[in-house]
């Protein structure tokens, strides 16, 4: 049998049919003061374009956003969401297991290193690797 999504005792299906007020209430304490202070101007416009491809059932042009301190919402759930992660736009899928944490979380703003073999003079223990 499938394993079925809770968020905090509560169905998928559940968190959408509640109103806002309500899901708030089940938010952390950090995400609950954060949206009981209203949505930034930025925040808005993303939740008005949420709504928007909700509507027009996913298929509009992608949602980009600068908004990484917006907390994911019932709503935005099977959105394909592209954040800024300073450089570029960043694709993330919304699943269920997300709500409640920040966007920003899931576009990660710094490459990890991948450092390459060392070059001659790279530094002074590469004088002893020994040419090909």
């Amino acid at each position: 049998m499938p394993r079925v999504f809770k968020y905090r005792g509560y169905t998928l299906e559940e968190l959408l049919d509640m109103s806002m007020d309500d899901f708030i209430q089940l938010l952390t304490a950090r995400a609950r003061r954060s949206l009981s202070r209203g949505l930034s101007y930025q925040q808005r416009r993303l939740l008005e374009k949420v709504r928007i491809a909700r509507e027009n059932g996913g298929n509009t042009k992608p949602i980009r956003t600068h908004a990484r301190d917006m907390i994911i919402l019932p709503e935005m759930v099977g959105l394909t969401i592209h954040v800024h992660n300073g450089k570029e736009f960043v694709p993330v899928k919304i699943r269920p297991e997300m709500i409640g944490h920040y966007l920003g979380e899931f576009a990660i703003t710094n490459k990890p290193v991948k450092h390459g073999t060392p070059g001659i003079g790279a530094s002074r223990s590469s004088m002893y690797v020994p040419l090909k």
